[in-house]
């Protein structure tokens, strides 16, 4: 596809056609209330948000597109002149509300952006948009794929969100005398906060903007901006701090819950309450029934006390390195692209998953997904040097599965690779 034609979450002058993935800040640096410079398509739950965002927003260059349809964009080849004809699906991303993935194609074949994504290997949701993908390709291969690598790096292993969810309504339920702080976003987790307040039965506080959000959505009166109505309060993340905590436990016992796929910070907890707690669902090496029946594995990362007051819980909105895997899988790519250049857990999505890609040009030593290098080293196929651990050679310039590698490329190589810039090191 040519330059100069559309953007996907970029909004620098010189393209004919703009496209939203999701109203997140890290999508929408750049867009403003005085847009003018073309037609934006979206979603209809992210336009109907729009407002609250963008108030004062010229809703004439809003183009409401829906989900699973294929639709069609006459658009001029830059180059040439000539007319261009381009069609696109959106597919939902089951990120936050209104969050979508564009498919396109065209003479230049399939073009996939992903956006924020979390495709989880059980789900109606998911399974649904799997089979809408694959039904949009039908039989054809991804030519270019925009991916979410924000965790794409195997030590980022975290259960499903249904999973995480009942770790933190354990938690809640486990501390009946306490008042209860969880950390949130202004869009996204409303499914954590309908479903403790569902187990629970319990309203929810939210401060005032997210409460309009709520309304917008549509979602039952079960949120509140009077503390008095319940011990449960959801507060913007940048307000939620260990100060903070022990500033609330000054006058009356509180816990933090941080719901994140990232260690809300580096070190656990070693204090002395941290051996009483324990969590059924969050224990190792067990598996759980969820409620469509699917045996999940918990050999993962778990919740963890990393702080007197707070509790580090695996729920992420994006998705695992194993999803990334299954995903890349499924749309067979010819080249991959990450949208995450810069950031605490940046990964080249080439590093781990180039054996997974339909272009020979994807040099199978630049594999360094350390399941298919423990099959091939157990088959004595080959003998793996690129990774540190006992009994293993290292060969210094070469990445261990960790990433090492990564931290050695440049900022400005980063930038280049990518399609989004982000600056934030907190990615749920």
């Amino acid at each position: 596809m040519e330059g100069g034609m559309i953007s996907v979450d970029q909004w620098a002058k010189g393209s004919q056609a703009y496209f939203l993935t999701h109203l997140h800040s890290d999508h929408t640096r750049g867009l403003s209330s005085t847009w003018s410079n073309g037609p934006l398509f979206c979603s209809r739950t992210t336009a109907k948000l729009f407002p609250l965002k963008f108030p004062d927003f010229n809703f004439a260059f809003l183009r409401i597109v829906e989900i699973g349809s294929w639709h069609r964009l006459s658009l001029s080849s830059p180059s040439t002149g000539s007319p261009a004809s381009i069609q696109f699906m959106p597919i939902d991303a089951f990120h936050c509300p209104g969050a979508v993935m564009f498919l396109f194609r065209g003479v230049f074949g399939h073009v996939l952006y992903t956006g924020d994504f979390r495709w989880e290997e059980t789900g109606e949701r998911s399974v649904k948009a799997k089979n809408m993908l694959i039904d949009a390709l039908n039989g054809a291969n991804v030519d270019v794929l925009y991916l979410d690598n924000t965790y794409c790096n195997p030590v980022y292993c975290f259960p499903i969100r249904e999973v995480a969810t009942q770790q933190v309504i354990e938690i809640i339920a486990s501390h009946p005398e306490h008042d209860i702080v969880i950390g949130i976003d202004s869009l996204g987790k409303e499914d954590l906060l309908l479903e403790i307040s569902r187990c629970l039965k319990m309203k929810i506080w939210v401060w005032p903007e997210r409460l309009q959000t709520m309304h917008l959505l549509g979602y039952p009166d079960i949120f509140t901006t009077r503390t008095s109505l319940t011990r449960v309060r959801a507060v913007p993340r940048y307000s939620f701090s260990i100060n903070t905590l022990e500033g609330l436990n000054a006058t009356k016992p509180t816990i933090g819950i941080m719901p994140s796929g990232l260690p809300w910070v580096s070190k656990p907890f070693e204090g002395k309450n941290k051996k009483g707690f324990s969590l059924s669902v969050a224990s190792k090496n067990r598996r759980i029934l969820t409620s469509n029946g699917t045996r999940v594995d918990l050999n993962m990362r778990s919740v963890e006390k990393v702080q007197n007051h707070i509790f580090s819980v695996p729920y992420s909105d994006h998705s695992c390195y194993r999803e990334i895997k299954d995903f890349v899988w499924l749309v067979k790519p010819y080249n991959v692209k990450g949208i995450v250049s810069m950031s605490s857990c940046y990964v080249n999505p080439v590093y781990y998953l180039s054996h997974l890609f339909s272009s020979n040009r994807a040099s199978q030593s630049t594999c360094l997904d350390p399941e298919i290098c423990e099959e091939v080293e157990m088959k004595g196929k080959t003998k793996r040097t690129n990774f540190t651990g006992t009994g293993r050679k290292k060969r210094t310039t070469e990445a261990n599965f960790l990433g090492v590698r990564i931290r050695r490329v440049s900022i400005l190589r980063q930038i280049n690779r990518g399609v989004k810039i982000v600056e934030c090191d907190s990615p749920d």
